[in-house]
């Protein structure tokens, strides 16, 4: 955890938080957060998040309302190609 608050620029509060909201979601079943271990995809997550909040001021709550709307924007529009080949 440490790694992705230090690579997000933030601190271990603000990955509880995306943990939390189911941002990210973490590896271990360690219960303290610096044993936690996340892969590339919530990195991606992550960093998605930390610039929703600097550029347009979005709170992590809206944030994680946000790349789940994208995601499923994605899923469906892969789910029409495919149905479109």
């Amino acid at each position: 955890a440490l790694e992705l608050a230090h690579a997000c620029g933030a601190d271990l509060n603000w990955v509880a938080q995306l943990v939390e909201l189911g941002i990210v979601n973490h590896e271990s079943t360690q219960a303290s957060a610096t044993d936690w271990y996340f892969d590339s995809a919530d990195l991606q997550s992550a960093l998605d998040a930390r610039r929703l909040e600097r550029d347009f001021g979005v709170a992590l709550d809206a944030a994680a309302l946000i790349l789940d709307l994208q995601h499923e924007v994605r899923r469906l529009k892969a789910q029409l190609q495919a149905r479109r080949a």
